[in-house]
């Protein structure tokens, strides 16, 4: 019996199989941030590998969630401090230089994590010293880092290299915990802060490497002065300072979950690797989401609406039992919450000129980073009074409000 003959059906899928990857990854086909991408993964799976370790490692000598919330309060700290004067900076010099310095710093600040460790003579105050001092680092390379994202592909596709920038720093919070969790069981906590001291040297070899044009400010005032024009600008950008406040929002109430999350784990350190990968799992999801999606209308809107979702999962998963569908709030969570950071990143970067663009970085980055540190320490405390559920729990409702207000109310921010 003859053959059927057949005219290759499976082609038309690929083609939009193709199509579809071509959207989702077109930052991809630049190579200066295609190999920023790879360098930056490489680092921020160290960056979560130690940070499940240091989370561990704070519990195991203190067992106290107020210095969980005070290493991260010390952590973010110079974030409010200095990355305002960073911005200014960012906007002076050549912005690869800034990110090689931030990214020795830490990786000193790891290796010596890992010698200290090593010779077991820790106490708390060396882990927290050593997180206030890179974090000194990260408040300079900070702006000087999401300043050169548009220098790096056109201004069209930055919205899907905001959302593939997401991508790979949570793909590392997926990957990271899981390598960190084997890392300390099979070879100590050591070895975890060592593989992160090392991780450094990916970024700070590709931006040796790279040529990009530094920027040419237009004036060359004091830096007061001209940290004084970013504040002015943002002041009068209605969208801009809602912005800058519902990142404040989200950082200080709903994202101390994930600093929080030992003690959902109950000394289960397998359980901590596992909800944190659960979390990175969903942050890549939404990511992908965004990087689909690209610029598109109602993205104000749209932001308000996940922000909104958003608290009510993070109260959700506080009132839940370790169980399965404690796991899938955690995968929503990180979807919604990376949907967030990705729109409210895009829309700041869409929305401000490149003259002005590390000084207004460094304001939404102050907001971004820096409610975090304040709501962890605020958080922390009051879960030695009460409890962690109940203390998540209302700060995802507040968060949930407040987004609500935002929806419902004249600010310009829906309307971008």
């Amino acid at each position: 019996m003859a053959e059927p003959v057949t005219n290759n059906p499976v082609t038309p899928t690929r083609l939009t199989s193709l199509k579809i990857f071509r959207r989702l990854a077109v930052a991809f086909t630049f190579d200066k941030f295609r190999n920023m991408w790879l360098a930056a993964f490489i680092s921020a799976v160290g960056t979560w590998v130690q940070r499940l370790a240091q989370q561990w490692l704070i519990l195991s000598l203190t067992g106290s969630a107020f210095y969980l919330g005070l290493n991260t309060f010390l952590a973010e700290l110079p974030l409010l401090l200095f990355t305002l004067i960073g911005g200014v900076i960012a906007d002076r010099h050549d912005r690869r230089h800034l990110l090689i310095a931030s990214q020795a710093v830490q990786m000193v600040c790891a290796l010596t994590l890992t010698l200290i460790v090593f010779l077991n003579i820790t106490q708390v105050h060396h882990i927290l010293i050593l997180s206030f001092i890179a974090g000194i680092a990260q408040a300079f390379g900070g702006p000087a880092f999401q300043s050169l994202i548009p220098s790096l592909v056109p201004r069209k596709h930055l919205p899907n290299a905001i959302a593939l920038n997401s991508i790979q720093f949570n793909l590392a919070q997926m990957v990271g915990p899981a390598i960190g969790g084997v890392l300390m069981v099979g070879f100590g906590l050591a070895a975890c802060f060592g593989l992160n001291g090392l991780s450094f040297l990916a970024v700070i070899v590709v931006l040796s490497l790279m040529r990009v044009t530094p920027p040419a400010p237009a004036t060359q005032d004091r830096i007061l002065t001209e940290l004084h024009g970013g504040l002015q600008y943002v002041k009068r950008s209605g969208a801009l300072l809602s912005l800058t406040t519902l990142a404040f929002a989200t950082t200080s109430l709903a994202l101390p979950i994930r600093a929080f999350l030992p003690i959902f784990a109950e000394d289960d350190v397998l359980l901590l690797s596992r909800m944190m990968t659960t979390f990175g799992s969903g942050a890549v999801v939404g990511a992908l989401i965004v990087a689909w999606l690209g610029r598109f209308k109602h993205m104000g809107r749209t932001l308000l609406s996940v922000q909104i979702i958003f608290g009510v999962i993070v109260a959700a998963f506080a009132m839940t039992p370790n169980n399965a569908l404690s796991y899938l709030l955690l995968f929503l969570g990180g979807t919604a919450l990376l949907i967030i950071f990705s729109l409210t990143s895009s829309l700041v970067q869409l929305t401000v000129p490149d003259d002005l663009r590390g000084r207004v970085v460094s304001i939404y980055l102050v907001a971004f980073r820096g409610g975090m540190p304040l709501g962890s320490l605020v958080s922390g405390y009051l879960i030695t009074q009460f409890s962690a559920s109940a203390v998540i729990a209302i700060n995802g409702l507040l968060l949930s409000l407040i987004a609500t207000t935002y929806l419902t109310g004249s600010w310009q921010v829906k309307e971008l």
